[in-house]
């Protein structure tokens, strides 16, 4: 997935910038920089253990937020360490949707090289644009 990590937007968090032809992709391109974020290896995760997640929201930016911090909300109450790969989209009377079985395993200190506490995403510097045909979105992360 296409991300890469911003040195120079907060000194105390992690930021990243995240990048998708389709709507779907930046946002499996998000949760691939947040597992990033937290696990070393990230690849390494095994996809055993599925998670239905949906989600709907009046703007995509803030669905974008809500799904993100969905999957925190995972790793800490079920200690799951989770991908999203396969994300669907759809906008039904002003209302988008986001629909995705993501997968995952537990956390295992023995297995995973644990990089940082993500206890939230924030909305400081968030952002997600469409310019052309590529959509681009900016997230700093609060460890």
């Amino acid at each position: 997935m296409p991300f890469r990590f911003l040195e120079d937007i907060a000194t105390a968090d992690v930021a990243f910038e995240s990048w998708g032809t389709t709507r779907e992709e930046v946002f499996s391109s998000c949760a691939a920089a947040l597992l990033a974020t937290m696990v070393e290896k990230s690849e390494e995760v095994a996809r055993i253990k599925e998670i239905q997640i949906h989600l709907e929201h009046e703007e995509l930016d803030l669905l974008l937020f809500s799904f993100l911090n969905e999957l925190v909300y995972h790793k800490d109450a079920r200690r799951l360490l989770l991908h999203a790969d396969n994300v669907a989209i759809t906008e039904r009377d002003g209302v988008f949707q986001v629909e995705t079985v993501a997968k995952g395993e537990e956390i295992a200190p023995n297995r995973h090289k644990l990089l940082v506490d993500v206890k939230a995403i924030t909305l400081h510097r968030f952002a997600l644009v469409q310019n052309h045909n590529l959509w681009k979105a900016t997230v700093v992360v609060d460890v």
